[in-house]
């Protein structure tokens, strides 16, 4: 698993207008080449009577699934430069569709690059871009006399508090990045006094929304 990658937030449209042209761009989050393709059929369902649905996505921690398709544009300039938006902005798990309606003007085929270059561009922006951080739950049992000062120095750490548990001892679970939580365990270990319990939980990601 990653320790961080950045995603499109989920699903989004944005239509801008291009020499008469509208270019309306939808955003999903993907994680799988059937989700990719599910989104892409609906989206071309959806705007049967466009002149072109294109598409392009990419998959896998490693984007070892890329595809584009320029839905009968020509060659190379609408597929493609959808696909090299995705790879600049470092996306990954990511399918966009591209569905023009031709306003009666040609582009030529820089035009047509930069269009769809744009529309991408524009909605992965519109729909919002989240990284996501792998990160581990732990687990710190304490007394209740230490409850106070462990809260208030974990809500001021870089840590995150994710839920206490009012139990026989008091149960604090954290969020840590994972190539932190060796360093989670000396600094609570110190804050404690060693009057601790301390153990590792689940993984999991958490998501925010950057800006690239």
């Amino acid at each position: 698993m990653l320790s961080h990658y950045y995603t499109v937030k989920g699903y989004g449209e944005h239509e801008i207008i291009i020499q008469k042209s509208r270019f309306i761009c939808y955003t999903q989050r993907a994680t799988t080449e059937e989700e990719a393709i599910s989104f892409i059929q609906k989206i071309k369902k959806q705007h049967h009577d466009a002149n072109h649905n294109c598409s392009a996505y990419l998959i896998g921690e490693h984007n070892s699934i890329q595809k584009a398709n320029d839905d009968g544009e020509p060659t190379g300039t609408a597929g493609v430069p959808m696909l090299e938006v995705l790879k600049k902005k470092n996306l990954k798990d990511t399918v966009v569709v591209v569905t023009r309606y031709f306003g009666g003007i040609k582009l030529g085929g820089g035009g047509l690059i930069r269009a769809y270059g744009k529309s991408v561009s524009e909605g992965l922006q519109a729909a919002g871009i989240v990284e996501r951080k792998l990160m581990r739950v732990m687990h710190t049992k304490i007394d209740y006399t230490w409850l106070g000062k462990v809260e208030n120095e974990l809500r001021s750490s870089t840590y995150l508090l994710k839920e206490i548990h009012y139990l026989n001892d008091v149960e604090v679970e954290a969020y840590v990045e994972e190539e932190k939580k060796h360093a989670f365990f000396e600094w609570m270990t110190e804050l404690t006094n060693g009057k601790s319990e301390i153990s590792e939980g689940d993984v999991t990601y958490l998501e925010e929304q950057v800006e690239i």
